[in-house]
């Protein structure tokens, strides 16, 4: 590719997100062997923007000002409308995250671009980078290209490998903002949900509560065993529903998609909505007391129980191996 590439990076809780890493694989994938720069906006974000100087090739882009602290879709537009103008990139990469399915678009149409989303592979071909999505909830996959010119790529978090560090670390080059006189809206404060200490989208492990749990105490077991474990707790639609929990924590054809290398589906009947966020995952057990239970056919282990005595044998034994 002639053009030049570049990642949009995403900060969330002052941390470089780990999906950004995988966007720089993917870019270094298309590149052909040409240098990836990258792009990242926020406030007071230099340290970040050295950390993920690690593992660029080419530049490292800051576009630091206080008005970018939080998230706005047309203040970030307008962060690298320039950069977009200057570079002309050939490809453009984010994360498959809310932030970057808001962007992505925006760049897309700004730079008269197609776009390829939820890319969970890249492969090379004679006419150049092969992008793999999957379709209808996860049960065939497309394989899609560029005809030609611009385009936009976001990367489903934990299907690509994280970027290895670059030979030597990238320049990061200080880029002006101005704020936009034509903003609609801005926003001064956010307010977070308590949230689980692992992020859900990009766990390795997820531990995931269904209608068997019973009530909103139900969790406890599973919010045991995920402290152990380092894990991320989900839930079914039909735990959501019934006010065991949050929304937030929906994981399905509905809430989110996630592909975790170790999924534990408790309780959980294995509704086909269910299965198409996270089938995905690189190894499923499911615990359940039903052995006819749906969930069964897509695991790859099983234990027919009561979760609320299974859930705290294995908190009790990953307790005393990981000691």
């Amino acid at each position: 590719m002639s053009q030049s590439v570049l990642v949009i990076a995403e900060i969330r809780g002052g941390k470089l997100r780990q999906v950004s890493l995988e966007a720089v694989h993917a870019a270094n994938q298309s590149a052909g062997g040409a240098s990836v720069d990258a792009v990242i906006i926020g406030s007071g974000i230099i340290p970040v923007a050295s950390e993920l100087a690690a593992y660029v090739s080419g530049k490292v882009y800051a576009v630091d000002h206080p008005e970018l602290a939080s998230y706005n879709a047309p203040a970030y537009l307008a962060a690298v409308k320039g950069l977009l103008d200057e570079r002309k990139p050939g490809r453009v990469f984010l994360g498959h995250t809310a932030e970057g399915k808001d962007l992505a678009p925006l760049v897309a149409a700004h730079l008269g671009a197609g776009q390829i989303s939820d890319v969970i592979a890249v492969s090379d071909s004679a006419d150049g980078s092969v992008y793999t999505r999957p379709i209808y909830a996860g049960k065939a996959f497309e394989e899609k290209a560029f005809s030609g010119g611009s385009g936009v790529v976001t990367v489903r978090p934990n299907n690509l490998p994280p970027a290895e560090q670059a030979a030597s670390p990238a320049e990061v080059v200080d880029r002006d903002y101005a704020p936009a006189s034509d903003l609609r809206s801005i926003v001064k404060d956010v307010v977070r949900k308590a949230g689980g200490k692992v992020d859900l989208s990009e766990a390795k492990i997820v531990i995931s509560g269904g209608r068997g749990v019973k009530s909103s105490d139900g969790f406890k077991p599973l919010e045991e065993l995920a402290d152990v474990l380092g894990a991320a707790v989900g839930a079914s639609r039909g735990a959501c529903d019934a006010g065991y929990c949050d929304y937030a924590l929906q994981i399905g054809q509905t809430g989110k998609v996630v592909t975790p290398e170790v999924y534990i589906a408790c309780g959980i009947s294995g509704a086909i909505q269910h299965l198409a966020g996270m089938s995905q995952s690189r190894v499923i057990i499911a615990i359940n007391k039903d052995p006819e239970a749906p969930i069964f056919k897509v695991a790859d282990y099983g234990i027919v129980g009561d979760l609320f005595e299974v859930v705290p044998l294995l908190t009790e034994e990953f307790r005393k191996v990981l000691a």
